[in-house]
């Protein structure tokens, strides 16, 4: 065996686990019916077999020479289980429920399959991004409490997101988010939860990775020691410099915060050289500042930079405080390792969940995809709506775009969403809990979505 020091896999086969001899590498079930994939070991047929989770026998579903299969005529809202076998090699058996489902499903994972549980068993960190040759590309993580958190899988689309087939995977990568500069693809991500900053890039539509550069050293935030916090949000251009936001902190420290930053670097520079970027100093949040709400807990998360009418570039962090409010920090744009400079709070009706706000070119308007809160508990994530301002402080309902309130609010969420303006339309990739997950935050579902002529709402 011999070492490696690459990032991207097809699949990640961790030592002396069962990957199965055969792997299957996309899951999407529907109202009656499981759609499945795997890779192609150069059989010549390969052999479906199901049975309803919990029966006693399986059964020989049909056979096929490709390396897709639909098992169809199955009852709606059930667990079955499955696996796909040609000769001797077998992949593992693996889990799905029916059931309908919201947009296109990108991928699935049922939350007791234990296919990825080296490094977590839900869906999450949704990123997004057209490449430069016309295909679509989706992103997402593993995620578990207690689990390594560091397997994130891509998945691509040549239809404009009415279908998707599995590309490759990235390991060690976290918190990912995928972005074209210069017509090339890159990621940027952590290694795991409060662990390094990473980037890498690919040269042909994701299928294989650089190296990942460690940009930036963090810990392990799952005993307590600060490191790297961030999320898929916007790469932007801002006077001939790159700009991406991230915290440093972590959840379960003695004094829990997550201190604001951004990370630069030169259009021209190259961005796989550590000595290309340059980071703010982290600024931890003060009770004391103006206009802050009473309850507001120490620290803000999951920043977003925009461009403000005025000309100034700000982060935007979500806030988690019983008040619809999130923080605006000023960006020193002069001073690349200056701080940032606490401005003022927004009247924001998706406070409690990762957001994301992207302005459009062709109106000025700012618009947003987000978990609105309406009712309570404040923590509920299942309406998602579509959110615009004309001058980022004061904004409105555009639309309700998933309203599912009338579902369990324990096990519903549309959240994390990541969203591109493309023409007339918004594109988005949703994380997306429905059909009997664990809780409304843990997903089995990344999920594809359009709004067509959203001007016109």
């Amino acid at each position: 065996m011999k070492g490696t020091d690459t990032w991207s896999y097809a699949p990640y086969r961790p030592l002396l686990f069962n990957v199965g001899d055969i792997y299957i590498c996309r899951i999407a079930p529907s109202k009656d019916a499981i759609h499945f994939e795997w890779l192609d070991i150069g059989a010549a047929e390969y052999s479906v077999f199901c049975r309803k989770r919990g029966a006693e026998d399986f059964c020989l579903c049909g056979s096929t020479a490709g390396t897709e299969f639909d098992i169809t005529e199955l009852d709606a809202d059930c667990d079955y289980e499955f696996y796909v076998k040609v000769g001797e090699k077998q992949s593992r058996v693996r889990l799905a429920r029916t059931g309908e489902s919201v947009g296109t499903v990108v991928n699935y994972l049922h939350p007791d399959d234990e296919a990825y549980s080296f490094s977590g068993r839900y869906l999450c960190s949704p990123s997004l991004v057209r490449h430069p040759d016309g295909y679509l590309l989706a992103s997402m993580d593993l995620y578990a409490g207690a689990h390594p958190q560091n397997l994130t899988l891509i998945f691509r689309s040549d239809d404009n997101g009415e279908t998707w087939h599995y590309v490759s995977e990235l390991m060690p990568c976290f918190w990912g988010k995928l972005f074209i500069h210069k017509g090339e693809l890159y990621m940027l991500a952590c290694s795991t939860e409060y662990g390094d900053l990473l980037i890498g890039k690919s040269t042909d539509g994701g299928k294989s990775f650089s190296a990942p550069v460690t940009l930036l050293r963090g810990s392990n935030g799952k005993n307590g020691n600060c490191g790297v916090h961030k999320n898929p949000q916007n790469v932007l251009v801002y006077n001939g410099r790159l700009y991406n936001t991230l915290e440093w902190g972590a959840w379960k420290n003695t004094e829990y915060y997550h201190a604001a930053m951004v990370m630069s670097c030169n259009v021209e520079d190259d961005l796989l050289s550590p000595e290309s970027w340059s980071f703010s100093e982290p600024v931890k949040y003060d009770p004391a500042w103006t206009g802050v709400a009473p309850d507001g807990f120490k620290g803000n998360i999951e920043g977003t930079l925009c461009v403000a009418p005025n000309g100034g570039l700000y982060n935007l962090m979500r806030y988690q405080t019983a008040e619809k409010k999130i923080l605006a920090y000023a960006v020193n744009t002069e001073d690349a390792d200056a701080p940032l400079a606490y401005s003022h709070p927004i009247d924001f009706p998706a406070n409690l969940s990762k957001f994301t706000i992207k302005k459009d070119e062709e109106t000025g308007r700012y618009y947003s995809v987000a978990t609105r809160r309406i009712d309570e508990p404040a923590t509920r994530r299942n309406l998602l709506s579509l959110l615009a301002s004309d001058d980022l402080l004061h904004w409105s309902v555009v639309c309700d775009l998933i309203d599912r309130r009338y579902d369990s609010v324990d096990k519903t969420g549309f959240q994390y969403v990541d969203f591109e303006i493309e023409g007339n339309d918004i594109i988005y990739l949703c994380r997306t809990a429905i059909n009997e997950p664990h809780n409304y935050h843990d997903s089995n579902y990344s999920t594809f979505h359009r709004i067509e002529n959203f001007r016109d709402m």
